[in-house]
């Protein structure tokens, strides 16, 4: 990791929303300096619900020192990414302060280090806004989505501060009742309810605040005892779900002893090597000019992000991740309002069309651990998915929502609290009623990491299982027409048209699955399945065409109805994420004249025209749409990016230019692996990535020179199709 691609800033901030994120992977801070030179750090968690489904903050650190060292002299406060932390500098000569604030690679704590030649007093206090039941007013119901319509208003319940005996400050937010119970019976699951758990009821997530020197003055306040020259102040983190706050409780003070045996340089170092080996596996340097600097330092920014973010027990959110913020937002139409760090706009559920494109870019930079969350999601579900499905349709297979809580179930918004009438299985919301063709693409991505990831046990007890279910599902939902073929009907065009026959991304995405799991060969999986599947692709119609004006395209559907509801290209998906028209396919050049006429042309938040051009070999266009999208920051930090469709620190904007520029860069197909297919000629480049099957591909290239070439193991080099060789110009 190049130090070129740290941030530093030489004033504090004006507040959370010109933050500098940092994590572990699952517990995330933003950290900034306030103008009147107090530290301030939000702490966060991959897992941090509360007892709506909505992912909380755990609170607000605030650290001042006096006197205050922080405004005299100059300033300084950096990003490392290669060291996973934030530094801050300030001060005269003589009178200087040094701060470092790093969340351990390895162990769920976050440290405050603090060095400064004059001694200092210094005091740490944590700050709570969810401080008593307060009902939730109509402006702030976006963030709890799936239930901006429910019958009874919201009331969010309040943190409690624990009152200990020594000198530590603790405090959690406990779910003492939950909507998991009311919404499964609301969606007619309740006999589901008998043979699954409830993953909100007694969910806890707190912390304990301490530190070497530091007593205790408050409920919430800890000071050093004198002035100093040294100190560390540490917080751990921790979440469970326990049958009472007592036990919990517990746990944290074991968890808590368990990080203080590790002496603070033995934890650094371990933790410095973590991010060492990170930056080691894969990376992408670009200096041309300002524009291919601002390209590389987003690269490596979003890959951070998503490291910060990823290895905790849920899925990375795509509105905000862990590093939500204070917001105001205005607008011409809409009054200025402002929102605390817990508000995320489209609330706590998942959308899957959003989060795929966080995960999608893991593959190529070797992170294919950070996927794991993801997978495991959908793997718990999966048995509510099998119920559902019977209980809705009366077969077997399971479908997930598009928008989904992470338990399983739809968003009460979108399921539709007036069922009067209506039968189990009618959704009221028509962006997402027919809308199961995520299930594909999720068995794409775990078709794609099990040939990229050492994950012996993945392929058994977590691909089989989904992949089986999902299909099943398509098997037995939809009949057959009069020649025998799969008719997908009734049926949605992604969220765009939401009445559609036989829409492409649903028969492009069986058609790349259903060829993807036979090519692994006979043996791989159970012949029961392997004899579904061969007739399942043989009873799938073909992609739908379009001619006009004399040239072929591929169309959205084989017939669309209704009007335009959204701004997605639907017939692109046959591009990707099914390659049935990219690189390699021998149809790219009917890829290439889809994507040209394409309705929808657009460089922001979900939109994926970036990929796309790059999986068809059209360098110039996806090189714009890298360039705007890394090009556009949101506030301070040149990472954060939004609100866009979503919400601030948007993850699909940046992770969409992620993998665009991977894509630029190296493209695998089976065994091919393509080098260059849509880098522009002009642009040098030095890049590690990987390809799949153990392999790493090392490139440099530059305009007018051979490109120089390195492939791990060797004997790949036979799999590589090198095409933009400066050698050959």
């Amino acid at each position: 990791m190049s130090e070129e691609f740290e941030v530093s800033w030489d004033s504090p901030s004006v507040g959370s929303q010109d933050s500098m994120p940092a994590g572990n992977g699952d517990i995330g801070m933003n950290v900034w300096v306030e103008e009147n030179g107090d530290l301030l750090v939000y702490i966060s968690k991959t897992d941090a619900w509360d007892e709506t489904g909505r992912l909380l903050k755990l609170g607000r650190l605030r650290v001042s020192m006096t006197p205050n060292v922080l405004l005299r002299g100059p300033f300084r406060q950096t990003l490392s990414m290669r060291r996973g932390e934030v530094a801050i500098e300030a001060g005269a000569a003589g009178e200087r302060v040094r701060i470092a604030v790093w969340c351990d690679a390895n162990r769920p704590a976050l440290h405050v280090e603090a060095q400064t030649d004059q001694p200092v007093a210094i005091a740490a206090r944590l700050e709570l806004w969810r401080t008593e039941e307060r009902v939730i007013p109509k402006v702030e119901m976006g963030g709890f989505y799936g239930f901006i319509h429910a019958p009874e208003p919201l009331v969010e319940a309040p943190d409690t501060v624990v009152d200990t005996a020594d000198d530590s400050v603790i405090w959690y937010h406990r779910n003492e009742h939950s909507v998991w119970a009311a919404t499964m019976e609301h969606q007619g699951l309740g006999t589901l309810m008998a043979s699954l758990e409830d993953p909100l009821l007694g969910l806890t997530t707190g912390a304990r605040m301490a530190g070497t020197g530091f007593r205790r003055i408050g409920p919430c306040e800890l000071a050093t005892e004198r002035e100093v020259t040294e100190a560390v102040l540490t917080v751990v983190v921790h979440g469970a779900q326990t049958g009472s706050a007592g036990e919990w409780l517990a746990q944290l003070r074991e968890v808590a002893a368990v990080c203080e045996r590790m002496p603070l340089v033995a934890a650094r170092t371990a933790h410095l090597n973590w991010w060492d080996a990170f930056w080691q596996r894969s990376y992408i340097e670009l200096a041309a000019d300002v524009e291919a600097a601002t390209v590389a330092r987003g690269y490596a920014l979003q890959r951070y992000l998503l490291a910060c973010a990823g290895r905790g027990r849920h899925p990375i959110k795509f509105n905000g991740s862990i590093f939500t913020m204070d917001i105001v937002v205005e607008s011409e139409n809409q009054p200025r309002r402002s929102f605390n760090a817990d508000y995320r706009l489209w609330g706590g559920h998942y959308w899957f069309q959003n989060t795929r494109l966080l995960y999608w870019p893991m593959l190529a930079a070797g992170d294919s651990d950070l996927m794991r969350p993801l997978f495991a999601m959908y793997a718990q579900a999966l048995p509510l998915a099998q119920g559902r499905t019977q209980l809705y349709y009366g077969h077997e297979g399971a479908y997930f929502p598009e928008t989904m809580a992470f338990w399983g179930t739809y968003a009460n918004d979108n399921y539709g609290w007036n069922r009067d009438g209506l039968p189990i299985a009618h959704v009221v919301n028509g962006y997402i009623r027919y809308y199961w063709q995520g299930g594909l693409e999720l068995v794409t991505m775990m078709l794609a990491y099990d040939a990229y990831a050492e994950d012996a046990a993945f392929r058994e007890k977590t691909l089989l299982p989904l992949a089986e279910a999902i299909l099943a599902f398509f098997d037995a939902h939809y009949p057959r027409d009069a020649a025998g073929l799969l008719h997908f009907e009734p049926a949605s065009a992604l969220e765009t048209w939401h009445e559609a026959v036989n829409p492409t991304p649903e028969l492009a995405g069986l058609r790349h699955v259903l060829t993807e799991l036979l090519a692994c060969g006979d043996g791989v999986w159970p012949e029961r399945l392997t004899a579904q599947w061969r007739r399942m692709l043989g009873e799938l119609p073909q992609v739908p065409l379009d001619v006009s004006d004399g040239e072929t395209r591929i169309a959205a559907a084989e017939q669309l109805i209704g009007p335009i509801m959204n701004a997605e290209n639907p017939e692109l998906y046959a591009v990707f994420p099914y390659p049935l028209y990219a690189i390699g396919s021998g149809a790219e050049e009917i890829g290439r004249r889809t994507f040209t006429a394409r309705r929808v042309k657009r460089a922001v938040g979900w939109q994926q025209d970036g990929i796309q051009a790059a999986w068809l070999g059209l360098a110039e266009e996806a090189w714009q749409d890298i360039a705007s999208r890394f090009g556009t920051p949101f506030g301070r930090f040149p990472g954060f990016y939004g609100p866009n469709y979503d919400w601030v620190p948007d993850q699909d904007h940046g992770a969409a230019a992620m993998m665009a520029l991977q894509s630029m860069l190296l493209q695998t197909r089976g065994d091919a692996i393509y080098v260059l297919p849509a880098w522009p000629s002009e642009q040098p480049v030095r890049f590690k990535l990987h390809a799949g099957r153990g392999t790493t591909v090392e490139a440099a290239y530059e305009p007018g020179r051979p490109l120089r070439l390195q492939v791990e193991p060797a004997e790949r080099l036979k799999d590589v199709v090198v095409c933009c060789d400066a050698s050959e110009r």
